[in-house]
């Protein structure tokens, strides 16, 4: 499963790449176009950058008339017959690499290496290509010009080295969702295809490092010869500084843009997650310590989808507030005295009530009388601790303190009565309320407990249930409950008689709703 919520540039970095989820022969139609036109780009650049050089290295009027027409041929011809070769050779030799993708089984490790260097095998194939390039023009000028040789084979050989750069970095820009496919569902111990200190150092020489030993070995040149005039060297050292600068810029915004988004991936769904979205990944798609970051990032947001379903099971067996008191404090046995009220809610005949209907009835039926009662006890502010077969006890003022819990308590009783007469008549019950000291806290043994309440209101609630079950309204209060509520509250309900329940000493002045 995947992040719902993607980036508008794409789950690749660009919406060139299509969505994550596309279809494999429509992926295969996509990068076969991309590697085409990447190929066809690389090799027209390649040839700009020999004709733009040549014409500022050799001026025209220096240059022999057969070297200028076989320039003017050889170099078109060239370019479309590497475009072709390229395109039979490299294009279809990548998507064979590629073809347990289009067979849609996940790749064994050595399939999972080959992929991820795939842009690799293309960058060494325009290598071939132009070194054949460099050796056939600098020979073609060795025969019809020597004087011009060196600079032909520097022009074709620097040529080289753009095309290579930009071949590289278009063709791991255009694989990108292979190289997700293929690193899915994997963590690797450490980067599958060379790290970024790697990759920076690479096109630093690409991109500068090159282009200034070529402003070196220009000087040398000239220094060496002594025939060359500063007018000469001028141009030429202007033209390959003009060179340095555009090609060393746009090889430095392909590299940033190349580190930029798998780090942009993972800010955008760290900011996700800070919202509550644990829902999914993000795809890794780079091989270097980029794409162990975009894996680490997965790896974390499946522990926190984890850790958020188990707080949330925690949550619905406990309840949600006794779950953010055990996290927020350490859980040990024991509890402490608290001022508390305590509701009591018990179906009335439940045992007639099993003997008459089915077993999924039953259950439907209980299901629904208790949705009313926890939706109400949680909308008064209450704690729904447990269920006793048939039975609710809630509880108000633990573990989170309350101070008008008597009152939440005795309109929570009133919504229950009035809902279930309404909404549930299939399934009555008496509903009891007091309040009183009572102990809460963890109950049980060091391995398995559970926070509960123990005290005086709790067992006079269920005795006060039991006499709801025959009273007008099927509700009852203690008095004492009723004069710790407020006003407005206290008003809802009147005195009625005194009455010793079962298991106490003392009598309870039971409350009723006022007619």
């Amino acid at each position: 499963m995947h992040l719902s919520s993607e980036s508008p540039a794409g789950p690749f970095g660009s919406g060139l790449l299509g969505p994550l989820d596309q279809d494999v022969s429509v992926l295969r139609r996509r990068v076969q176009r991309l590697l085409t036109l990447t190929l066809v780009a690389t090799n027209v650049i390649g040839a700009l950058v020999v004709v733009g050089l040549a014409a500022l290295l050799m001026p025209a009027p220096g240059l022999s008339g057969d070297l200028v027409h076989a320039t003017a041929v050889a170099v078109p011809a060239y370019v479309v017959s590497a475009v072709v070769v390229g395109a039979l050779w490299g294009t279809r030799g990548a998507l064979r690499t590629l073809r347990w993708a289009a067979e849609g089984r996940r790749p064994s490790d050595a399939e999972r290496a080959a992929s991820l260097r795939v842009p690799l095998r293309l960058t060494l194939m325009q290598a071939v290509l132009w070194g054949v390039a460099t050796v056939v023009f600098a020979g073609l000028a060795a025969l019809l010009q020597p004087g011009v040789a060196l600079t032909v084979f520097l022009v074709v050989a620097f040529a080289s080295v753009v095309v290579c750069a930009i071949a590289y970095l278009f063709g791991e820009f255009a694989l990108r969702p292979y190289a997700a496919r293929a690193l899915a569902g994997t963590t690797p111990a450490r980067p599958l295809s060379g790290g970024v200190n790697l990759r920076m150092l690479l096109f630093w020489c690409l991109g500068t490092g090159v282009p200034v030993a070529g402003l070196v070995v220009t000087a040398v040149l000239a220094w060496v010869r002594g025939d060359v005039s500063t007018t000469k060297l001028a141009v030429s050292v202007i033209a390959l500084g003009l060179v340095v600068l555009c090609f060393g810029l746009l090889v430095t915004v392909f590299t940033a843009r190349a580190v930029v988004n798998p780090i942009r991936s993972v800010q955008d769904a760290l900011a996700r997650v800070r919202a509550g979205d644990f829902g999914g990944e993000i795809p890794v798609y780079d091989g270097t310590e980029l794409g162990l970051l975009q894996a680490g990032f997965n790896g974390m947001a499946a522990g926190l989808r984890e850790r958020e379903r188990m707080r949330d099971l925690f949550g619905r067996h406990v309840g949600r507030e006794v779950a953010v008191e055990a996290m927020r404090t350490s859980a040990e046995l024991g509890g402490t005295v608290r001022t508390v009220s305590v509701l009591f809610v018990d179906v009335v005949g439940s045992t007639a009530l099993a003997a008459s209907r089915p077993p999924e009835e039953v259950v439907g039926l209980l299901n629904r009388f208790f949705a009313v009662v926890v939706d109400e006890v949680d909308r008064h502010h209450g704690l729904v601790n447990k269920f006793v077969g048939d039975a609710v006890l809630a509880i108000f003022g633990a573990p989170t303190p309350l101070d008008d819990h008597a009152t939440c308590a005795l309109a929570a009783g009133r919504a229950i009565a009035a809902r279930l007469a309404a909404e549930v008549p299939d399934c009555p019950a008496g509903i009891g309320v007091a309040t009183g000291d009572a102990v809460a806290g963890n109950v049980g043994d060091p391995h398995r407990f559970e926070y509960t309440v123990i005290g005086d209101p709790v067992n006079e609630a269920a005795r006060l249930t039991e006499l709801a079950k025959n009273a007008d309204g099927r509700l009852l209060a203690s008095w004492a409950a009723v004069e710790s509520a407020a006003t407005d509250e206290a008003a809802c309900w009147q005195a009625s008689e005194d009455v010793t329940l079962r298991g106490r000493t003392r009598p309870t002045t039971l409350a009723t709703l006022r007619t």
